[in-house]
Parts: structure tokens; C-alpha cells; sequence
């Protein structure tokens, strides 16, 4: 067993499997988070191939007793976890804000939000016993209030609901689980991937996935000196502050 376990959620494809891809390679034990046990063991498999210690952890984060179910297992195989990556995500918005069926916006909400407190709450008896434990929340730039409100940002006319909404969120839980854990080794910080070609935007975004799960790989393995409670991305250069 190598010293870091890290156990990332969504990571059967896209961001998720390129961060479980980046800290294989880095010599940490991946535990590979998907619903779908065909496709989890399939991506535990690649990471194998290519020299990782990688293993597949069935979890859907938006039921709470497949949470609860995971963390029992990494608890008994493992007895702790030093890095949680809270990538599992969805975008399904498909009309202007107006137009968007409260279906949507509670379905998103159920995964992105809600299985991100979840997950986190079922995992932090285990984060506890790590060292040094490190909590990385995906994000995204449109979740931002400042930047999406500024007619002059790139990614401006992106008004989705539910998606950005439910990221807006994800950047408030980080500073309340951060603001709880200030006073232990454990850091919590979001992520912006940036756009990035996946199956969430039907691979439009510019970026790839290699590149978005860059600056998600580096807050995982953050060291003790490192910061806590902001969000960042990696352009221009990695640690860029995003506002709030």
C-alpha cells in the first residue's frame, strides 16, 4: 500500500479519470468512484496497465447509502483516506433560466450539490485519520458570481440554471467545510478544470481533459504550506485565484 490513498468520484471517464490517471503516476493509490461497476472496473483496469495501484470503488453520490457503503469498504480495506476528489458531476441543461423544469435544476442539485455533501460527510471520518488529509471540490468558472456577471467575460453567455447555480454552490460548501477544518491538517479547496472537451459539454470545450485535470491533481497533493477554503484554476498559471 503506498502512503497516499486518494479516492476520486466520476472517475471512470473525462476529468476524473485523467486526475486518477496524473496521481497514479505520482505513486498514489487511486481508488477509481463510478456508478457503473462495468465501466469503474474497465478504468481501474487502463490504470493498472499502465503501472498505476488503482482500484475500483462503486459509488453513486447521490445516494447516500452507496456513500455510506463506499466508505465502509475503503474504511475496511484501507482504515483511512487522504484525498477526496469530488469530480462527479452533470449538466443537463437544455433551456434559459425561465425555461428550466424544477426537474432539472433538482436533478442536477441531487448530484452536484447535495452528493457532494454526501460524499464528503461520509468520507471525513476517514479524511481524519490521514496525516494530512486534502479535499478538492470540482468546480467551475461559471459558478462564479463576479465573473458571470461580467458582460466582458469569456464565458458570459453561458446561463445555465441549474448547472451554474449547483457550481455556485459547490464554491459555498467549500468555505463551510474549509471554515469546520481550519484548525486540522485537513485542507479544502474547488477547482475551475476550465472548459474542457468531455462528455458533459458533448466534447466542445477547447481544452482537453489531460489539461483540466492538471490543477484538480496538484490541490490533491497540496503541501502542508499550501492554501485553504479558495478556488483556482491554472490559467495563467496554476493557483490563479477565481472570485467568488
Amino acid at each position: 500500500m503506498s502512503m497516499t490513498i486518494a479516492l476520486v468520484t466520476g472517475a471512470n471517464k473525462g476529468i476524473g479519470l485523467e486526475t486518477a490517471r496524473r496521481l497514479g503516476a505520482g505513486g498514489v493509490t487511486v481508488l477509481v468512484g463510478a456508478r457503473d461497476p462495468e465501466r469503474g472496473e474497465r478504468a481501474a483496469a487502463g490504470l493498472r496497465e499502465e503501472g498505476a495501484d488503482a482500484r475500483f470503488v462503486r459509488i453513486d453520490v447521490s445516494d447516500e447509502e452507496s456513500a455510506a457503503k463506499a466508505a465502509a469498504w475503503i474504511d475496511g480495506e484501507f482504515g483511512r483516506l487522504d484525498v477526496l476528489v469530488n469530480n462527479a458531476g452533470i449538466m443537463i441543461d437544455m433551456a434559459p433560466p425561465s425555461g428550466t423544469p424544477l426537474s432539472v435544476l433538482r436533478e442536477t442539485f441531487a448530484t452536484n450539490v447535495f452528493g457532494m455533501v454526501a460524499v464528503t460527510n461520509a468520507m471525513l471520518p476517514l479524511l481524519r485519520r490521514s496525516a494530512a488529509a486534502r479535499i478538492v471540490n470540482v468546480s467551475s468558472d461559471l459558478g462564479s458570481l463576479g465573473l458571470m456577471s461580467d458582460p466582458s467575460y469569456a464565458h458570459y453567455a453561458f446561463n445555465l440554471l441549474a448547472y451554474n447555480t449547483s457550481k455556485s454552490a459547490v464554491n459555498a460548501l467549500t468555505v463551510c467545510y474549509a471554515k469546520e477544518l481550519a484548525d486540522t491538517p485537513i485542507k479544502v479547496n474547488a477547482v475551475d478544470p476550465g472548459y474542457c472537451a468531455t462528455d458533459l459539454n458533448a466534447h466542445t470545450g477547447p481544452r482537453t481533459a489531460e489539461a483540466g485535470a492538471a490543477e484538480v491533481a496538484r490541490l490533491a497533493v497540496l503541501p502542508d504550506d499550501g492554501p485553504t477554503g479558495g478556488c483556482f484554476m491554472d490559467d495563467p498559471e496554476p493557483g490563479t485565484i477565481i472570485p467568488w
